[in-house]
């Protein structure tokens, strides 16, 4: 590796230490209702509820209905009102939803609701449960795509303008963006197995999230460390691309990078789960060969002395090595 990798590897141990620092601190407790009850007891709920008394939701419905006993008048609730849990009730008379669930958002508006009707209606206002609920969104999803396609098109238009740098094709001097695009792939890939084989783990987490991944079950810990090892090695990139290139460049390969991980993230994130983790082996081994690849320059610029794969044009300098 090259100079500016050496520099990179040796400020790593520090960042690791940040990133330590911060994870091993429990996340406080947010108590961001406006209305709160107490409840000493869960005594008659058939099954444990994925979310907790007095837990708070925003609504996201433009317009959400909540029942007064019995269940005849009905008060509204709007788009942006955070709701409190108050109690639970079942009844199992209701051939739809027996479960019902009494929330209130102030001392004048209270009501129940179907849990069914809440659920998809609601998001948790904790800012963890907020962006897994974006991420998860199918408008989301789309404009991913969107988005990807955008940096693809503009990023392919340059290269056949000019000499520009992406990643897998005449790439950087750096491990870091392989290794970026190999630690989303393996978050989503983690996402997936969650999705897939241990739904209620993951639902608990939508509703009580913390960024502390040794706290939580294995599975769910390794994704939550993912997460961070990848702000992590995204800081390191985006300083070493701009310490090796122009900001034009930068700019540039930080597009083509961004597209590569949108396509990685939705693959992994939505292919069959079998099927994702047979490419993602692939993707592991032809990761492992890049690496391996990328620490062998047998030639120097004769200009200005920067390491080179092959003879002809400089990428550092432009100076023509024949």
């Amino acid at each position: 590796m090259g100079g500016v990798n050496m520099r990179a590897i040796r400020s790593f141990p520090l960042l690791l230490l940040v990133v330590w620092l911060v994870v091993a601190c429990h996340r406080g407790e947010m108590q961001s209702g406006k209305f709160q009850t107490e409840a000493d007891s869960l005594a008659g709920v058939p099954d444990m509820r994925p979310y907790d008394l007095n837990s708070n939701f925003r609504v996201t419905a433009d317009t959400l209905w909540l029942h007064e006993l019995p269940f005849t008048d009905s008060l509204p609730v709007c788009r942006g009102d955070e709701l409190v849990v108050a109690e639970y009730a079942v009844h199992p008379e209701d051939s739809v939803d027996s479960f019902w669930v009494k929330v209130a958002r102030d001392q004048s508006t209270m009501g129940w609701i179907q849990e069914h009707r809440l659920l998809e209606n609601i998001v948790p206002v904790d800012p963890i449960s907020q962006a897994v609920h974006w991420f998860s969104s199918r408008r989301t999803l789309a404009f991913f795509v969107v988005l990807g396609i955008f940096f693809l098109w503009t990023v392919v238009r340059a290269i056949r303008r000019k000499q520009l740098r992406l990643v897998w094709a005449n790439d950087i001097d750096s491990m870091f963006p392989v290794i970026l695009s190999w630690l989303l792939a393996f978050a989503a890939t983690l996402y997936n197995t969650l999705q897939s084989f241990m739904p209620l783990i993951w639902q608990r987490y939508y509703y009580a999230p913390s960024l502390n991944p040794f706290e939580q079950p294995f599975i769910l810990g390794l994704f939550v460390l993912c997460v961070w090892l990848i702000v992590l090695f995204g800081i390191a990139l985006v300083d070493d691309i701009f310490r090796q290139t122009r900001a034009e460049v930068a700019l540039f390969y930080l597009s083509g990078l961004a597209s590569a991980c949108i396509f990685l993230y939705i693959f992994f994130t939505y292919a069959w789960i079998y099927l994702a983790y047979l490419c993602f082996a692939a993707y592991t081994v032809g990761c492992i060969w890049w690496l391996r690849r990328a620490s062998r320059y047998p030639y120097a610029c004769g200009a200005c002395g920067a390491k080179m794969r092959k003879k002809g044009i400089c990428p550092h300098c432009g100076a023509l090595n024949e």
